[in-house]
């Protein structure tokens, strides 16, 4: 998770009123292929969970978690911010 994304993550909790528990969790969406993300105020059980060092928090829902182990969370800036994965090379 790069800085861009923790601070996203952040702000995000902190605009919903998220506890410090909570975070944003990525699983599987009812489309194929395709991820969601949502605010959670914990982590379900099963998830991995990724600790930004700013106190951003991230769930992986199983099946995710494996299917990003090798990417990377980053931000981008904008009229409406949004989360891109890349792929980590190596």
């Amino acid at each position: 998770m790069t800085e861009n994304a923790q601070t996203l993550v952040r702000d995000l909790a902190d605009q919903a009123e998220v506890t410090d528990t909570g975070g944003v969790r990525i699983a599987p969406a009812a489309t194929a292929g395709h991820l969601e993300l949502s605010l959670a105020a914990e982590p379900e059980p099963g998830d991995a969970v990724v600790d930004g060092s700013d106190g951003a928090r991230i769930f992986l829902e199983e099946e995710t978690a494996t299917l990003l182990a090798d990417a990377t969370l980053d931000a981008q800036d904008g009229e409406q911010p949004g989360f891109v994965l890349t792929q980590q090379d190596g």
